[in-house]
């Protein structure tokens, strides 16, 4: 079964049973169930705004996603090839109802999904999430009247508006860039990253050397930006005598550097970095989610401000960043949000902030990367089957480790004197991940053996 239904919205493979892969008929039934809900929470302005990335199935999805929201009443405007922080931005100026992206992000070409914001350009609540399952589980959905349907008019200017508003932040120095001459490498996954990263980098005066930047969604590895899936965008680096190479996944709201020598960055340091380089103009507290790296809580701690830890998922880092008024926030994965642009994970902010602080810097990518503290982490993840229960798994092990300190608002975080594990069921993919960091490597090897061998007696 390849369909997940959840709160994050519907993701699945393109396939041909209803139910069980993401078809026409699924995809019809889970877009009229959110627009129900739009027009039930809305101050109606009867406008959607939808987008999405290059992959191989994402124009007929995205036909089938304008057709439903036309028949239930909705105005739509398309961005057509766009990015998840386009289009987050795209609904916030255009005053609209809501917006869906066309994305499966990290997954493979294969899936495709649906991703759901509200009037503000933000993902929707697991409450709001809830609300739309239920409507698609029960059919409680409607079509509007011929004398009622909607519309749908095409809008190609907002992937050169986010760019220019990036560019326009006070932090972003683009004359310095400028200066700088620099030469990057860019891997977009052949999606649409290849169309926004080299437009910005243009507009900074950067030397922009493309690798996968065709927009066509024949991904040439898996798109998750980890390093095992970026040796080639690693040796040219290298090649080119580059000062670094910069990734981004299909929907580009997450980001990844290459050090001048080809070695990675690290995506866990992708926010370490841009909220180092915030708050030493911008003093202020910080957030991450629970599973992201202990480095950021430290450079926080090095500007006497606060680091706060929110449950994974990005409804639930800007939920926790609003609450404590945070200047800066994201995700380990490598997701930035910087609240003075949009409350939205976001790639290309991301870029033009790390540019800035690199050329004011005067270091190399990895030099800056050996300014900061040193954690090792493993990012491991386990099938689950009919047969497993995560929460004996979860109760077991709190009582087990019955001493330490312990986290359970989203699975169970477990700390150590010598770093920490965070165990937690998948919203996306039906798996159990399981994030480990350690002071040392031979820290968070140890702690992933003694707690997988805890694991064992249940699988």
């Amino acid at each position: 079964m390849t369909l997940i239904k959840s709160i994050s919205g519907i993701r699945g493979t393109i396939g041909s049973q209803v139910g069980d892969d993401l078809t026409p008929l699924d995809i019809v039934k889970f877009t009229a169930s959110y627009a129900k809900f739009i027009n039930e929470s809305s101050n109606l302005n009867n406008k959607i705004i939808i987008g999405r990335d290059a992959r191989i199935s994402g124009e007929m999805v995205s036909s089938i996603v304008k057709g439903t929201l036309i028949a239930s009443g909705f105005d739509v405007i398309d961005l057509g090839l766009s990015t998840t922080p386009t289009v987050e931005m795209a609904v916030k100026l255009e005053n609209a109802d809501g917006g869906i992206i066309i994305t499966a992000s990290h997954n493979p070409k294969q899936w495709n999904a649906l991703k759901l914001l509200n009037s503000d350009g933000e993902f929707i609540s697991s409450e709001e999430g809830i609300k739309v399952l239920n409507y698609a589980e029960n059919n409680q959905f409607n079509f509007v009247s011929v004398s009622d349907l909607g519309s749908c008019c095409y809008n190609n200017d907002y992937n050169s508006i986010h760019i220019d508003k990036v560019l326009d932040l006070p932090l972003v120095n683009v004359n310095e860039v400028k200066k700088a001459n620099l030469k990057v490498v860019v891997d977009a996954v052949n999606s649409t990253g290849g169309i926004l990263v080299p437009m910005l980098l243009q507009k900074m005066g950067v030397n922009c050397i493309k690798l996968y930047c065709e927009p066509n969604g024949d991904f040439p590895h898996n798109p998750e930006p980890l390093s095992e899936n970026l040796q080639d965008i690693s040796s040219l680096v290298v090649k080119e005598k580059a000062d670094l190479g910069i990734v981004v996944d299909p929907d580009v709201d997450r980001l990844a550097f290459i050090c001048e020598d080809g070695s990675m960055f690290g995506e866990e340091y992708t926010l370490v970095s841009v909220a180092d380089y915030i708050l030493s103009k911008n003093p202020g507290n910080t957030v991450s989610n629970l599973s992201s790296t202990s480095a950021l809580a430290e450079v926080t701690s090095k500007y006497s401000c606060s680091y706060s830890a929110s449950a994974v998922g990005e409804v639930n880092v800007v939920k926790k960043m609003k609450e404590v008024n945070a200047v800066i926030g994201g995700e380990g994965n490598g997701g930035v949000i910087y609240p003075e642009l949009h409350y939205g994970r976001d790639a290309i902010v991301g870029i033009a902030l790390f540019l800035t602080q690199l050329v004011e810097s005067k270091l190399s990518v990895s030099n800056l990367r050996d300014r900061y503290p040193k954690f090792y982490m493993l990012k491991r993840k386990i099938q689950l089957s009919e047969k497993i229960n995560i929460e004996d798994i979860f109760n077991f092990l709190h009582s087990h480790y019955e001493k330490e300190n312990k986290i359970n608002i989203d699975g169970l975080k477990i700390h150590f004197d010598n770093g920490w594990v965070h165990l937690r069921r998948s919203n996306t993919e039906p798996i159990i991940r399981i994030y480990v960091e350690g002071r040392t490597q031979k820290d968070a090897n140890c702690i992933f053996e003694n707690v997988n061998e805890l694991i064992k007696a249940f699988i």
